[in-house]
């Protein structure tokens, strides 16, 4: 299953990404740092929702209360009460 999430309050425009048995795979972003979250998708490939979830919710980037990170979280959450 192929979602699309348009995070908010953040650099990220749109993030998409398969959630298949609760493993994330397929991650991609629009927008955001380039570097970074190349790295981060080579790292968060084939990792359950719960290890991200876990690693990530509440993170924050400066003074904004939420990050690119956070909202990747927030996003496989709400992915999962869909699928429910």
């Amino acid at each position: 299953m192929t979602l699309n999430y348009k995070p908010q309050g953040v650099c990220i425009r749109n993030m998409q990404f398969d959630l298949t048995d609760d493993v994330v795979s397929n991650l991609a972003f629009e927008g955001g740092c380039d570097g970074n979250l190349k790295a981060l998708v080579k790292l968060l490939e084939g990792k359950s929702a719960d290890e991200i979830i876990a690693m990530f919710r509440g993170q924050t980037c400066g003074k904004k209360p939420t990050s690119c990170m956070d909202q990747l979280a927030i996003a496989l959450e709400e992915a999962r009460k869909e699928k429910q």
